[in-house]
């Protein structure tokens, strides 16, 4: 990566996910500078160290910068949304100062840095399923309607965790008897539990309630590309829970909509399940193309995004701004 030893001035971006943090430097010509990772932020599904990450992938994304060149800042963190808003900008705002950088950092939801992360335009849909999952239409950089986006405990419904649970469920359900049987019995207690596994039966149902109430809620979206590969083996258990994964977040997309035309919007498919070649991935774009009639975009990793409205918050709504939007893009492509 080339080193920058100018004194113009930069912005960073911050995505800070429930399983790992981004941080990018970035021109104000749109050129990523410097780039730091750590693990993740989310404040209800990533543990106790949630906010260090947010310290640890700035530290690491700035170092050699001078702090003074910094000219703004967008953090986009999860569960930053109501409840968790007040929480999530005074993290942010510690790991900022704590950096000595001038000013204050804007803090906002990671759907709008999703958004961000694959479209320029002001105006447009985006669905996002990673470890948590969430909907919402995006006008001039603000949510004007979401839906779910609630956690693991109460929504989420499609994401990687989602997938994750309901895999646990159909593994003990099939070894209780109580379900059909399938693939997942052998492959998932792996996943979660290594080659120490027991075969299938009580032991290995106690170790797997052990080791799901044990962990934070983020580890059982590791099961996801398990439960991936089972269906495109032929488990039909396993394609039953992709499809309907594939269906709550068409669902969740439509309920954003709510009625509104959307004809011509760009649809911005953001995190893992939806961005890697996964069986979900194709479902819901299939969808995508069957209800809305446009190609959805798959975005970039999110802190492109951040990076992205950082520089609108420092240039303005101006045509540098989304000349450079448009840069940052192509250049992460």
């Amino acid at each position: 990566m080339w080193t920058d030893a100018a004194t113009s001035s930069v912005v960073v971006g911050v995505d800070a996910g429930a399983t790992g943090t981004r941080c990018l430097v970035v021109s104000e010509e749109g050129l990523v500078l410097r780039s730091g990772r750590a693990p993740g932020a989310n404040q209800r599904s990533s543990g106790d160290a949630w906010a260090e990450s947010l310290v640890q992938a700035l530290r690491a994304a700035l170092s050699g910068i001078d702090p003074e060149r910094v000219a703004a800042g967008f953090f986009g963190v999860a569960g930053a949304g109501g409840a968790g808003a007040v929480t999530a900008r005074a993290a942010a705002v510690s790991a900022w100062r704590g950096q000595r950088l001038p000013g204050l950092p804007v803090v906002g939801m990671d759907i709008v840095a999703a958004f961000a992360a694959g479209s320029a335009a002001p105006e447009g849909l985006v669905l996002s399923a990673g470890t948590g999952a969430v909907a919402a239409r995006i006008h001039t950089t603000s949510v004007v309607r979401r839906c779910d986006g609630y956690g693991w405990w109460l929504g989420d419904e499609g994401s990687a965790v989602w997938i994750g649970r309901a895999a646990l469920r159909a593994v003990l359900g099939a070894m209780d008897g109580r379900d059909p049987g399938t693939a997942l019995v052998d492959t998932v207690p792996r996943a979660l539990l290594g080659q120490s596994a027991p075969p299938p039966g009580e032991d290995l149902a106690q170790a797997l309630v052990a080791r799901v109430y044990g962990a934070p809620p983020a580890e059982l979206g590791g099961v996801a590309p398990v439960v991936d590969e089972a269906a495109r083996a032929g488990d039909a258990v396993a394609h039953r829970i992709l499809a309907e994964a594939a269906e709550r977040l068409l669902h969740t997309l439509d309920s954003v909509r709510a009625g509104q035309a959307a004809d011509g919007l760009p649809v911005v498919l953001s995190g893992s399940v939806l961005t890697r070649p996964t069986l979900v991935a194709e479902l819901v774009a299939q969808g995508v193309r069957e209800r809305y009639g446009v190609e959805p975009v798959r975005a970039h990793e999110g802190a492109v995004g951040a990076a992205a409205l950082a520089l609108r918050h420092h240039l303005g709504d101006t045509a540098r701004a989304r000349a450079a939007h448009e840069k940052l893009l192509d250049s992460a492509g």
